[in-house]
């Protein structure tokens, strides 16, 4: 092969090494679809309505109901007559007639406070007291009450109380005011009994002790739990 041959077959060859590298740049591989972390979830047809909202719970513990949303455990008539008696040195007949009374009146107790008071009226007049509460499952709590009272009483009273609680679910729920109005010559057995309400809860004290309070006055008792010499 001559030298012209020689240079005509080397161009040749270089210039289809060159037409295949462009012919590469430009063939490209096809695009990949990019990549999606987590998919759409699809939305609620039309028209259709929304899921409903997640309502957050809450304690059902309240005025009517008491630990866990259970009713207060009560006490029947035996248990209320021992401690009655017992508290109030009476006999178990003379308490067992006022506690009868208050019973059929108003059903069990959940719950009771053994306390002693002092008071004193003429027309008008004020009552200061404290004592335990009492109710199943708890441990007893001290609590102290006052009060004015006005109407037509009159005469002294130093005396030790027993307080029957109806639909007190749990112990703070006493500390408030409940008004009443108590006929002090109401004796029965020797023990003078009233009613005092506030909501749904209602107070029944059994009063016995030296001297005495006539006729039906008209006030209220407030139960704290801590002495407060300003009844009003």
């Amino acid at each position: 092969m001559d030298r012209r041959s020689l240079l005509l077959t080397s161009a040749a060859a270089g210039v289809g090494l060159i037409a295949e590298a462009a012919r590469a740049q430009t063939e490209l591989p096809p695009a990949q679809p990019y990549p999606q972390t987590s998919p759409t979830p699809p939305g609620p047809p039309p028209g259709a309505m929304p899921p409903p909202a997640v309502q957050p719970q809450y304690p059902t513990t309240g005025p009517n109901t008491g630990p866990g949303g259970a009713p207060a455990p009560t006490y029947s008539r035996e248990d209320i007559v021992k401690s009655a008696s017992d508290f109030l040195g009476v006999t178990a007949e003379s308490a067992g007639a006022a506690v009868e009374r208050v019973f059929r009146d108003n059903g069990r107790p959940t719950g009771y406070v053994a306390g002693e008071e002092v008071s004193a009226a003429f027309i008008g007049g004020l009552r200061y007291g404290k004592g335990l509460l009492y109710m199943k499952n708890r441990q007893p709590m001290q609590v102290f009450w006052q009060g004015p009272s006005v109407g037509f009483d009159w005469g002294g009273n130093g005396s030790r109380t027993f307080v029957l609680c109806y639909n007190l679910q749990y112990p703070d729920a006493i500390f408030q005011r409940f008004p009443g109005v108590e006929g002090t010559a109401y004796f029965i057995g020797g023990i003078g009994v009233n009613y005092q309400r506030a909501n749904d809860i209602v107070l029944a004290p059994m009063r016995a002790g030296v001297g005495f309070r006539l006729g039906a006055n008209i006030g209220y008792l407030a139960y704290s739990r801590r002495r407060n010499w300003i009844p009003f």
